[in-house]
């Protein structure tokens, strides 16, 4: 049976996240405990881990720097129990008891998708680099993180809003739903902190409005609750708030909580618009801004080579246009080439900010999607093919506007593989299925 674990339990014993690291499991995110150190280490260099949870009792501070050093070259998400986060250096999360096992697996997706994006933009960095082309994330975007605050006012809100204030964040209050959907609309956030009311309808209405917002959608969300009350945590998590902090909760450690949600989701969201930046460069394909066949063969070698360094998997998908009557129809007369860039846009859209897309023929495009099982990037391929296929494009005066559909290939890199048997697999499965 394959050993796929996927988190790393740091802890000398099963008191005080014993229960988490069941409920882990039980969610899929396979762990494996380590009771010392040294033995942490040593599993960092045996299984391709993905993040790291620390019981930091028994542990020195800088236990989540030495767990990071370890995993080196990947980037090893560190989430921190027992403690607070100045205290322990390098930690992405610190708390002072262990979350609901449902946050702890959107927390982990979160930092576990940041950690592979970062690996991304170091290693895009590089291949333009080598072309002449720089991109840098924006720095000169680090004013105070802004902090939405929704809710009547409070003893204990006015307290978070002020331990926010003095953690360097800006506050802005909301007292209404509709007040907050005015700021969310006006401006952008960091974060969102809602105040749990007696019945915390205000704030689900909040919740439910921006996860069905594109825009919205990825700001984290902190519920703070008022009282005692019984509540399902798994279900408030399903409905996309990335912590829930309960009445007794400290007020400056709930407000440590928002602002290191508020921190990452600056970082991913710059480390995005560097990555999405290098479409206007001069070595992408003028049409589409996609990766050229070129610089597309020369980055997934350097992907291949971190995937490999990293023991992460990587995959690759080929889509070729399908050939249909409306398809020969529009490539006749030229409305094809026309909807090219808008395709071209729409792939450039619909991958992850870690994933990469290329131009590979005027009617073939590719992926490379790291740290991604074969099936998962078929599926990722299909959807992609799926929507694009339900876009209609002009195809001229007195003419229906017809679809674009694609064959789809896939294939997931193997020991000893190269970058180009990799390609030439995955363009293989294309033609095998087109086939079928």
């Amino acid at each position: 049976m394959a050993l796929d674990f996927r988190v790393l339990i740091l802890a000398a014993d099963d008191e005080r996240i014993g229960r988490l690291s069941a409920g882990l499991d039980a969610l899929g995110w396979r762990t494996v405990t380590a009771r010392t150190l040294d033995a942490a280490e040593a599993t960092l260099g045996d299984f391709p881990l993905e993040a790291a949870i620390v019981d930091a009792d028994a542990f020195a501070p800088d236990v989540a720097v030495t767990l990071r050093n370890a995993a080196e070259p990947r980037r090893l998400p560190v989430i921190v129990i027992g403690a607070r986060g100045d205290a322990i250096p390098g930690a992405d999360l610190a708390m002072s008891s262990p979350p609901h096992p449902a946050q702890a697996s959107l927390r982990l997706e979160q930092l576990i998708r940041a950690a592979i994006a970062e690996e991304e933009f170091r290693l895009r960095q590089t291949t333009f680099a080598l072309r002449g082309a720089t991109i840098e994330i924006d720095t000169g975007s680090e004013e105070s993180l802004r902090v939405l605050a929704a809710g009547t006012a409070d003893r204990r809100f006015l307290a978070l809003s002020n331990a926010l204030t003095a953690g360097g964040a800006e506050v802005i209050a909301a007292p209404t739903p509709y007040t907050a959907f005015d700021y969310l609309h006006e401006s952008s956030f960091d974060a969102a902190v809602l105040w749990g009311a007696d019945d915390h309808a205000p704030a689900l209405s909040i919740a439910s409005g921006m996860k069905r917002n594109t825009r919205l959608y990825h700001i984290p969300l902190v519920l703070y609750l008022r009282g005692g009350n019984e509540i399902n945590l798994a279900e408030l998590y399903g409905r996309g708030f990335a912590d829930v902090a309960a009445a007794d909760t400290p007020e400056d450690e709930t407000a440590e909580r928002i602002l290191a949600l508020a921190a990452a989701h600056r970082r991913f969201v710059n480390i995005r618009r560097a990555l999405d930046s290098v479409r206007g460069l001069e070595v992408m394909d003028p049409a589409t801004g996609l990766f050229t066949p070129e610089l597309f063969a020369a980055h997934l070698a350097r992907i291949a080579d971190g995937a490999r360094a990293r023991k992460r998997p990587l995959s690759v998908c080929v889509l070729r246009v399908r050939e249909t009557e409306a398809v020969t129809q529009a490539r006749r007369s030229h409305w094809l080439d026309r909807a090219m860039p808008q395709i071209g846009a729409m792939v450039s859209r619909l991958v992850r900010v870690e994933d990469t897309p290329a131009r590979l023929a005027p009617e073939v495009f590719a992926l490379a999607l790291p740290a991604t099982r074969g099936e998962a990037a078929r599926l990722a391929a299909e959807r992609i093919a799926a929507v694009i296929g339900c876009t209609a494009f002009d195809a001229g005066p007195d003419r229906s506007p017809f679809v674009v559909e694609f064959d789809v290939g896939s294939a997931e890199m193997r020991d000893g593989e190269t970058p180009g048997a990799l390609l030439e697999r995955a363009s293989v499965d294309l033609f095998a299925g087109a086939v079928r």
